[in-house]
């Protein structure tokens, strides 16, 4: 399953991350891909914002993973910028993984494609000129699938 969303500035791109983050349950895999300022990290910092966690992410290329919490939600910010697959190891996403509750947003995922089978909402930025972005989102597995539908129902109104 697919869909493409338009943003026109941050601020939608904001927006998108709010109704993504109201559909979330925890256990939920998000992978985020697009150039330097496409608006991936715009996007994470509204996602913990509307979940409701301590702290601001901001981007975590110089420790590779964040983790916000609340009492009751985790979000594992993960950004791989410029690692390879054979470093993904001793990494600790086997523990992030069988978090329940924890939301991992990962960054520059290409390292993970191979090594992570679960469902996960991918989401590609691309650039359109000034702030416009054109974000297309791809459902992999069932309940990405259903998240995605849920998604797409939400933002149609």
């Amino acid at each position: 399953m697919m869909n493409n969303y338009i943003s026109n500035s941050p601020s939608d791109t904001k927006n998108l991350a709010v109704a993504v983050a109201k559909l979330l349950r925890g256990g939920e895999i998000i992978f985020l891909s697009g150039p330097i300022g496409a608006g991936k990290t715009v996007f994470v910092k509204a996602l913990a914002k509307e979940m409701g966690l301590k702290g601001s992410p901001v981007s975590a290329t110089f420790s590779i993973i964040k983790e916000y919490k609340s009492k009751t939600k985790k979000l594992f910010h993960v950004d791989l910028f410029r690692l390879e697959e054979r470093e993904m190891f001793n990494l600790g996403f086997e523990e992030m993984l069988a978090d329940e509750n924890a939301v991992i947003a990962a960054e520059w995922p290409a390292p993970l494609e191979n090594l992570i089978n679960s469902p996960r909402l991918e989401m590609d930025f691309i650039l359109q000129g000034g702030d416009k972005r054109e974000i297309v989102l791809k459902a992999r597995g069932e309940s990405a699938e259903k998240l995605l539908k849920n998604l797409t129902e939400a933002l149609n109104g």
